[in-house]
C-alpha cells in the first residue's frame, strides 16, 4: 500500500521520534511511504530547495497516488489541515490522525472533533500505543 505520511515541516516537530518510528513500522509492514523525507532532520531545508509551487504539485500528486493518509498531528500545521481536509472533502480515501493525548487541548478542534466516516482519530499515550494501533489496522 502507498502511504502518504503527514508530519509538520514548519510547525512543532516535538513528535519527530514517534513520526520516525511510525514510518519505520509502516515500511517494515511492507508499505511504501511516499513522504518519508518529512522525518529527516533536513526536511525544512529540502522543501525549500524547490519552489512552493513545486512542493504543492509534488504533494498533490502524492495525495492522489496514495492509498492511505496517516498523519502525526500533535504539532499540527496548516499543511496537515489542508491535506486532511482535501482528502476527506474530495476523495473516499481513509485518513488516520495520530496525536499525543497530552497535547490534545492544543490540537485543533477540527482535528480532535473530526467525525467524518473516513477519518480515524488515534489519541495515544506512548509511541508503542500508536505502533500497536497501526500494526493491528494495517498489518498483513
Amino acid at each position: 500500500m502507498k502511504i502518504y505520511f503527514g508530519f509538520t515541516v514548519a510547525g512543532d516537530r516535538s513528535a519527530i521520534d514517534t513520526a520516525r518510528r511510525v514510518v519505520r513500522l509502516l515500511e517494515e509492514l511492507g508499505h511504501e511511504v511516499l513522504t518519508r523525507h518529512l522525518v529527516s532532520d533536513n526536511a525544512w531545508e529540502a522543501d525549500r530547495s524547490i519552489s512552493p509551487q513545486d512542493v504543492f504539485r509534488r504533494d498533490m500528486a502524492w495525495l492522489e497516488q496514495c492509498d492511505r493518509f496517516i498523519a502525526e498531528v500533535s504539532g499540527s500545521s496548516f499543511g496537515l489541515g489542508f491535506e486532511t481536509g482535501y482528502l476527506l472533502g474530495s476523495t473516499d480515501k481513509k485518513v488516520m490522525l495520530l496525536f499525543r493525548r497530552e497535547v490534545q487541548e492544543r490540537v485543533s478542534l477540527l482535528i480532535s472533533g473530526n467525525t467524518h466516516p473516513n477519518c480515524t482519530l488515534v489519541p495515544y499515550t506512548t509511541v508503542e500505543d500508536a505502533e500497536q494501533f497501526i500494526a493491528s489496522s494495517l498489518g498483513q
